[in-house]
């Protein structure tokens, strides 16, 4: 029952005890309910002291509890200071001078970017030094290379030794060819490269011949001897094609034209009838040139063979077995 409702209903019967007055002759009941209303006036007073020692213990226990939550609070704030403060510190330990390192970091590879170009520019200086030394050589030799003889001496035309004919035992077996340079590399090369692209050939191969021989430890060789079998690829001769391809590949190995030696040695076999070593060649160029534009068309070379082109996964695996990783 609500404590409400009990105290309001012994207040009422209190109310009515205390205005009745009983007879002179009242009955025994009357006197029992007395007893139980005073009885109940006690509890009454028991229960209200009850309640009132339980409201001060709660009353104190929340004014406790408020000011343990205060304590804690300011607890928590002064370990929240704290922290924020050694973040700080660490901040300024550790972030300032990394943001340094990495200052440093990035005017070292500047350096090293301007040092690599000094040596690019440096490099390409050495080589125009030494086509120029070359060339001065070449130049040497022809002006101490002997003067012809005169006509009617012995090898000349008409003269003691002279072929049938009236023409020079030289001319007749054929000239042995000189050692000496009759011009310089980068005029024998642009003449041989001018040639080529002007359709004269035999001109181009007898040139880059003459290069090669001539010139063969310089930087344009691999272009030479690559120019070389592409001309006999062109006319048709396959075999010979092959065999200067091989020679771009073994003498100039990994030079700016190994990926189409590659290409046009596995062309010139696929010519040639010899469709699974010209397979070999392309798998070949996409394993070690995946990035090369030829590698596109040597994939197209095996899907038109019928065969399946390496993917991008294969090529990049072989890529790294063969840089060793």
């Amino acid at each position: 029952m609500d404590r409400s409702i009990l105290v309001a209903g012994a207040a009422a019967a209190l109310l009515l005890i205390a205005n009745y007055s009983p007879a002179p002759a009242a009955s025994k009941e009357i006197l029992e309910l007395q007893r139980d209303v005073a009885t109940l006036q006690d509890q009454m007073r028991q229960l209200q002291q009850s309640q009132d020692r339980q409201l001060a213990e709660i009353k104190t226990l929340v004014q406790q509890s408020l000011s343990a939550a205060n304590d804690a609070n300011r607890s928590v704030a002064v370990i929240q200071n704290g922290f924020q403060q050694n973040l700080r510190d660490q901040e300024n330990k550790v972030v300032t001078p990394v943001v340094g390192l990495n200052t440093r970091m990035d005017n070292m590879s500047q350096d090293m970017r301007t040092l690599q170009q000094a040596v690019s520019d440096l490099t390409a200086l050495l080589s125009k030094m030494q086509a120029q030394l070359t060339d001065l050589n070449n130049a040497v030799k022809v002006m101490q290379a002997p003067a012809a003889p005169p006509p009617g001496s012995a090898g000349s035309p008409g003269g003691i030794g002279a072929a049938p004919g009236g023409m020079p035992g030289a001319m007749a077996g054929g000239p042995p060819p000189s050692d000496t340079p009759t011009m310089p590399a980068s005029a024998l090369y642009d003449n041989a490269n001018r040639d080529r692209q002007g359709g004269k050939l035999d001109l181009a191969l007898q040139e880059f011949s003459d290069y090669l021989r001539w010139y063969g430890n310089t930087e344009l060789a691999p272009n030479a001897q690559y120019y070389i079998a592409s001309i006999h690829a062109s006319q048709g001769d396959y075999d010979t094609a092959i065999r200067e391809y091989d020679m771009v590949l073994e003498k100039y190995p990994d030079n700016n034209k190994t990926a189409d030696a590659i290409y046009g040695k596995g062309v010139a076999l696929a010519r040639s009838g010899r469709r699974t070593d010209g397979a070999k060649e392309f798998q070949e160029l996409i394993h070690r040139f995946p990035t090369n534009p030829l590698a596109g068309q040597a994939c197209t070379q095996l899907t038109n063979m019928g065969l399946k082109c390496p993917s991008t996964t294969t090529r990049t695996t072989a890529r790294r077995k063969k840089a060793g990783e």
